[in-house]
């Protein structure tokens, strides 16, 4: 993709620099005719609103990180701003943290499967009822195995919801992940120290043309009152000099463009790197998400199988069969009584 930075440099006509701080200080910059109105902004120069050709998002249509955060975000309290990239890199931390806190709910979620399968398993081996009879008694035994069938399934829940979704979740970008962004961090922040720099080179070397001009002003205005050979000596040094700041002036000037312009590349590369990275995150978050509720559907379906043979059972309860079984097994004697006869 082909980066244009569309961000104005500064030219000659900027006579007129803030104290460098790092706190929400902007400046208006008077150009000459013709140029554009810019805005200094901690040491970043901006055009102002409406002025020379409409900038294009670089990545339109897209909400891309590196259209969105060029300035520096105002603090309400008045501390010290905080840079555009600070916030793409809080936003990683942030993600690290919320991947971090989902393995915990998974972690919990598993404790409670576990906790459940050893309470089904228990309570499968409950002796109540175990001497029902019949048809009804097979249903019942079939019932509390299928407890400890129960267990077995949501053990195995547990188990795959930990190797799964919790490990991969936690492990996801190791501590090399957090040592990357520093160097991203580092990167960036020496940049724009290097441009607070050139921003006071800058300032420097205006205060310093704007000294020789004032001198050679001073000079020429006493050459009107006084016709001197040292005088006439005297504004050809000054005005060499006021040259020599000039000419300073213009490349402080090109060391301040040329190094804004390399922040402004590295941002753009940067922020869009760690925009790969957000993508990869959520998309990582999603595929195990959806690893948890294919494993719960899984779930629900062994579930019911284990429940089926209790159903079966419990369609082939007789009551008349279990009167049938339980009378040829408890009978006293088929002959009925007769009345008493004298």
């Amino acid at each position: 993709m082909s980066i244009s930075r569309s961000l104005f440099p500064l030219n000659l006509s900027t006579l007129h620099f803030p104290s460098l701080n790092w706190f929400h200080k902007s400046t208006l910059i008077v150009p000459r005719r013709g140029s554009v109105a810019m805005l200094q902004v901690n040491c970043v120069t901006f055009p102002l609103p409406g002025e020379g050709p409409e900038q294009q998002l670089l990545k339109p249509n897209d909400w891309s990180y590196c259209d969105y955060f060029w300035a520096d975000k105002k603090d309400p309290q008045g501390g010290a701003c905080m840079p555009g990239f600070e916030i793409l890199l809080q936003k990683q931390l942030k993600g690290k943290q919320m991947q971090k806190e989902m393995s915990e709910f998974v972690h919990e979620r598993i404790k409670i499967e576990e906790e459940y399968a050893k309470n089904l398993s228990k309570l499968s081996l409950s002796p109540l009822a175990a001497q029902e009879e019949g048809t009804v008694g097979e249903a019942w035994i079939q019932l509390k195995k299928s407890l400890h069938d129960e267990a077995e399934v949501h053990l195995k829940f547990s188990n795959k919801l930990h190797s799964e979704v919790e490990k991969p979740m936690l492990t996801f970008r190791s501590d090399h992940f957090k040592k990357d962004l520093k160097k991203y961090d580092h990167h960036i922040a020496d940049l724009r120290k290097q441009l607070a720099s050139r921003y006071a080179g800058v300032e420097k070397a205006r205060k310093a043309l704007a000294d020789r001009q004032k001198d050679l002003e001073v000079k020429t205005q006493q050459l009107e009152v006084k016709l001197s050979n040292k005088t006439e000596e005297d504004i050809k040094k000054a005005r060499r000099k006021s040259t020599q700041a000039g000419d300073d002036l213009m490349r402080s000037l090109d060391l301040y463009n040329q190094t804004q312009s390399k922040w402004f590349e590295e941002m753009v590369t940067t922020s869009m790197e760690l925009e790969k990275l957000e993508v990869d995150r959520i998309e990582w978050i999603q595929q195990h998400l959806r690893q948890y509720t294919t494993l719960r559907h899984e779930t629900d379906m062994f579930n019911q199988s284990t429940i089926e043979n209790v159903d079966q059972l419990l369609r082939a309860v007789d009551p008349a069969k279990d009167r049938d079984l339980w009378v040829k097994e408890h009978k006293t004697g088929d002959v009925r009584p007769i009345d008493l006869d004298i």
